[in-house]
């Protein structure tokens, strides 16, 4: 999943991690990701990517739908820093 250098290759494919499941609560108003011991609350753009980390997409497919999604550009690196820090929470995991 990362080169060398600590990046996260934009060509991983990441999925939520085996135990947990992510889905949209009402009474949150927000993404939630359920697991065994808990829940955690995502904010907006962390769910908007969360949802989309499916195994199958890759991380540069992730950044091209949520720029074209919200009109925006440059938005790589921060959704690399967080699909980072979600694979280190275990929230995340690379299909084999």
């Amino acid at each position: 999943m990362s080169d060398p250098a600590g990046e996260m290759a934009l060509d991983a494919r990441p999925a939520i991690a085996h135990g947990m499941r992510l889905q949209w609560e009402p009474a949150q108003d927000a993404h939630v990701l359920l697991y065994p011991e808990g829940m955690v609350k995502l904010n907006g753009p962390a769910g908007q990517i969360m949802s989309r980390c499916d195994g199958v997409r890759t991380i540069a497919d992730i950044v091209a739908d949520l720029e074209r999604t919200y009109k925006q550009s440059g938005l790589t690196a921060d959704v690399v820093a967080f699909v980072a820090l979600a694979m280190q929470r275990r929230w995340l995991e690379a299909p084999p």
